[in-house]
């Protein structure tokens, strides 16, 4: 299993984009500005897209992925892109997002018996088996309804690459990772430490949450920084690299890829 990071950004400037991964090729995690360094093939490609939450820096492509390969799937007649999310993020998508006035409803386009979009509600603790993956949703505490997400492959040895979403702490997360063969987790840290109260109030992680957030995990573990502003990278993970920890942890960069065994 292949993972892309499209982009791995808490908002954009040049070299930064925001949040959106591709698995092998036919499944978004999230879908941030990152999700525009796909050409055409690829986006068609695209059968799944996994919603972390309704804001604005992982959802934004949604719309305009759509619109680019309507024709294409239309011609080779793909059955709907899938975007799985939470009840609460659908509802929050119909209305803010695919209501005719911000962006056309193509949960309806380019006809309502075959349209490019169809939503699917989940919830937490729910497996979904997508080809030779499976996808598990885990809790996620953000300012609006939010999850994240675990991706095995199907073998029986898997291990799981998490990734957070957005999230400050998180008890509830780390009782599931405790029992996940975890091979890599991806988790934000949004802000510095000297704006420890706006990441609080935003409900994201700095480093020192991170830290004692890290201190849950029983084993060593790869770990990759996402969701830092543009120009905080090296203020950020200064704070992080001067704690002491048993973790491999480094910040992620958009176009990397990382290999998890099957």
């Amino acid at each position: 299993m292949q993972i892309r990071v499209l982009g791995c950004s808490g908002s954009i400037a040049a070299g930064s984009r925001t949040t959106s991964f591709l698995v092998d090729d036919d499944i978004l995690i999230d879908a941030g500005t990152g999700v525009g360094d796909l050409t055409l093939d690829e986006m068609a490609r695209i059968d799944h897209i996994l919603v972390t939450h309704s804001h604005l820096d992982h959802v934004l492509a949604i719309g305009l992925l759509a619109d680019s390969v309507t024709r294409r799937r239309q011609a080779a007649q793909r059955p709907p892109i899938v975007v799985h999310a939470l009840p609460q993020t659908i509802a929050a998508l119909r209305q803010h997002v695919f209501n005719g006035i911000l962006w056309p409803d193509f949960t309806r386009l380019p006809t309502a018996a075959a349209p490019v979009l169809a939503f699917a509600p989940l919830e937490v603790g729910q497996v979904l088996d997508l080809g030779r993956r499976r996808v598990e949703v885990l809790p996620a505490f953000h300012t609006v309804p939010a999850v994240g997400y675990a991706v095995l492959g199907a073998g029986s040895a898997a291990r799981a690459w998490v990734y957070t979403g957005d999230t400050g702490p998180n008890p509830p997360l780390w009782e599931r990772l405790r029992t996940l063969p975890l091979a890599a987790l991806v988790i934000e840290t949004a802000f510095r430490d000297d704006e420890h109260a706006l990441a609080g109030i935003s409900r994201h992680l700095c480093p020192s949450e991170l830290q004692r957030e890290l201190a849950r995990l029983e084993r060593p573990a790869d770990v990759y920084i996402t969701h830092i502003k543009p120009g905080e990278v090296d203020a950020v993970m200064s704070e992080i690299g001067a704690q002491a920890s048993p973790h491999r942890i480094r910040a992620l960069v958009t176009g990397e890829r990382i290999e998890i065994p099957d």
